[in-house]
């Protein structure tokens, strides 16, 4: 599998295909002339000692400082040295090929100036898989310099990576992937740690995760349909029609396509004329999430295909000018929504599993036991549903609304971008978590219903949940079933295939 770059196509997908799956990357024909004429402006601007930020002057407050030409390309390596300042954890390896590739695509879109060959060198990291390591803590949004630094230092040959599962030095790790250290020149430090491509790597592995885990809480709420015999009324497009709210129609009309084949889209075949609200507006709450998803992958686009680089080169003009791209308020609010939309979610869905427990709402045993009020069934299962919506709300607190001092007079706002995706991705953990209950008690729900045919999707994941966990009989620690059904079917490419299909 290859993606090809040329800085204006990178999907989210990409970034999926190439820090999960390990696709090979491949620059495209018109990238290097396009980053040859960006260099040229640098070098022209560079010989006439004209002042531009970060190339003849410094950076931050020392911005009007004039560099003296014979510390140019010293002042670049120190640019890297200086700020490759992030702690905690190192960041896994998914999310650093994530922000490479990232960064990549940013620069081959044009307008950095950095020379062709340390983008050379950062194709030549990802597909030999010489992965940086990065600290997880020291972005504020203000570009990802901190962590980014860290890039920068391996591409010197200094730093650490992370290479056929050991961590050298980068100058030892580059040269086992037979990768020789890039000699930097004027801009060239600046550019390696420029822009937000943590937060754009991170986000749109969030964001690909999220449309998968989306479309499988939409059938865990199919199979809770089938157990439950819930009403399918307000699925009906004519009563959509009347309210059109974002996502919403699509919620519902996935919702339809898994029951398919079953009794349940013929409303009345419901037990009730009306159902709780966990059940009757599923598709509200699972459209915002859509919506959620759709801005957040508006905002993602630009973040990967554009120049997020401070200043601009401009080709056509031979200038280079002062840039705001750098700032991602866009992304933060896009983050901090769909976290937002998580949290609704997880919310529901774990009271849905509740309903399914009580024998007033279900009709079913107390507790989903096949003996009744003497077992404890589910019922304890439900304090994990609720200590993961308890953790998952707790990490949708929005983070854009708090920035924070930058560097003196000049950096006076942040936005958190990449705080915001990073929560994303145990947000996303937590809530696979927790469908996974919803399935485990939807499934025993079915089981005990026992209703003469099920909708293609439910019965999908009825099939793969049974195949890895066998019905409640007597009472017995689920904890571990919960953690089967995450990981070896809603985390099943498989399943994942088999739902997307039947979503179309």
């Amino acid at each position: 599998m290859t993606v090809v770059v040329d800085g204006r196509t990178l999907s989210a997908a990409d970034v999926a295909a190439v820090a999960l799956h390990g696709a090979r990357v491949v620059l495209a024909d018109e990238v290097m002339p396009r980053l040859a004429r960006d260099r040229a402006v640098v070098e022209d601007v560079v010989d006439r000692q004209v002042p531009a930020y970060g190339v003849t002057t410094g950076l931050g407050s020392r911005s009007s400082y004039a560099l003296p030409r014979e510390e140019l390309a010293l002042f670049s390596a120190r640019t890297v040295r200086g700020r490759a300042n992030a702690v905690g954890d190192p960041l896994p390896v998914p999310v650093v090929r994530a922000a490479l590739l990232a960064r990549v695509s940013g620069i081959a879109g044009g307008g950095s100036g950095v020379r062709p060959e340390v983008v050379r060198l950062l194709v030549g990291l990802l597909n030999a898989r010489v992965h940086p390591v990065i600290p997880e803590v020291g972005s504020i949004g203000a570009s990802d310099l901190v962590q980014m630094a860290h890039v920068g230092l391996v591409v010197m040959g200094e730093g650490r990576a992370e290479f056929e599962g050991e961590v050298f030095d980068g100058a030892e790790a580059l040269r086992r992937a037979g990768l020789a250290p890039a000699v930097l020149g004027p801009k060239d430090g600046h550019v390696l740690c420029s822009a937000s491509p943590l937060a754009a790597g991170l986000g749109a592995l969030a964001v690909a995760e999220a449309g998968a885990v989306a479309s499988l809480a939409q059938a865990v709420v199919a199979l809770t349909y089938e157990g439950f015999r819930a009403n399918t009324s307000p699925l009906d497009p004519r009563v959509l029609r009347l309210r059109p709210a974002p996502g919403q129609s699509r919620a519902a009309g996935e919702l339809l396509a898994l029951l398919a084949g079953g009794e349940l889209p013929d409303h009345r075949r419901a037990r009730r004329v009306q159902d709780p609200i966990s059940l009757r507006c599923a598709a509200q709450v699972h459209g915002s999430l859509y919506a959620a998803l759709d801005f957040a992958t508006a905002a993602l686009e630009p973040e990967l295909n554009g120049s997020g680089d401070n200043p601009v080169v401009l080709a056509d003009s031979g200038e280079i000018l002062s840039s705001g791209n750098f700032h991602t308020p866009v992304l933060a609010l896009a983050f901090d929504t769909l976290a937002l939309a998580l949290a609704q979610t997880a919310a529901l869905s774990a009271e849905r599993m509740q309903r399914l427990l009580n024998p007033a709402v279900s009709g079913l045993p107390a507790n989903l036991s096949p003996y009744g009020p003497e077992r404890s069934g589910f019922a304890p299962l439900a304090k994990t549903a609720q200590a993961l919506v308890a953790e998952i709300r707790s990490l949708s607190a929005p983070v854009c609304t708090d920035p924070r001092y930058g560097a003196d007079t000049v950096e006076d706002d942040s936005t958190n971008a990449s705080l915001g995706a990073r929560r994303l991705r145990v947000m996303l953990g937590r809530l696979r978590q927790l469908l996974a209950v919803e399935a485990l008690a939807a499934a025993q729900a079915v089981d005990l219903a026992a209703p003469a045919s099920l909708g293609r999707g439910a019965a999908l994941l009825h099939r793969a949940v049974r195949g890895v966990v066998p019905a409640l009989d007597d009472d017995r620690p689920c904890g571990v079933d919960v953690e089967r059904v995450s990981e070896a079917v809603l985390g099943s490419a498989e399943v994942r295939r088999g739902v997307g299909g039947l979503l179309g």
